[in-house]
């Protein structure tokens, strides 16, 4: 019986502390995630790992109804890149972080070298969106929200699915809870987007 309940449990985050001495730089870490691509591998701000297993199939699908939207109205808007959830940014705190979806502006991408581009972006993102698991922890999740806006994203849409709730994230404001939004926009910073979430709510398959 405690097998069955093993396997009936969502798969969950492993946190890997490492000691100062061992702990990875920029050029290591990102040489661990190419080898490593069935996992998605985050470092937080104290050079710890966080190590997250493959997603469920209902996630799987709505996170890529969400990128597929948002990278269709960037190419319309022309001012920005979409970025997938593979995508690692090195944050001023030290954290190399991949959000779900990541909006970049062109100019700030041209100022990066070819090098750069390879690898890890050392920036924040000017927009992400964070979908949440069954297995993620909420509350982890807006500390994680946090640090994304106070180390540059000046948007932040964290989509919690079981409770159809989405929070807005932006510097220096309280976060804003939607109940059960139909879509979501920024006229001021993403123009011309309405994001809808009708198949976030309830998966077409």
């Amino acid at each position: 019986m405690a097998a069955c309940r093993a396997i009936d449990q969502a798969p969950r985050q492993i946190d890997l502390h490492l000691p100062p001495s061992l702990r990875l730089d920029d050029d290591r870490l990102f040489a661990i995630c190419e080898v490593n691509r069935e996992l998605r591998i985050e470092r937080n701000a104290d050079g710890d790992l966080e190590i997250m297993p493959p997603t469920g199939a209902e996630t799987g699908a709505r996170n890529a109804d969400l990128t597929a939207e948002i990278a269709a109205w960037a190419k319309g808007d022309g001012r920005g890149v979409v970025f997938d959830s593979s995508t690692g940014f090195l944050l001023p705190n030290g954290a190399m972080r991949s959000p779900d979806v990541a909006w970049v502006l062109r100019t700030r991408l041209a100022e990066l070298s070819p090098q750069q581009k390879r690898h890890f972006l050392p920036l924040a993102p000017d927009a992400i969106v964070e979908l949440a698991s069954p297995s993620d922890d909420p509350e982890t999740l807006h500390r994680k929200m946090r640090e994304w806006c106070d180390n540059g994203v000046q948007l932040g849409w964290l989509i919690l699915p079981d409770p159809r709730q989405v929070w807005e994230y932006r510097p220096d404001l309280e976060p804003v809870c939607l109940d059960e939004p139909q879509a979501i926009s920024d006229e001021q910073r993403l123009p011309g987007l309405v994001l809808p979430l009708r198949t976030i709510w309830a998966p077409n398959f």
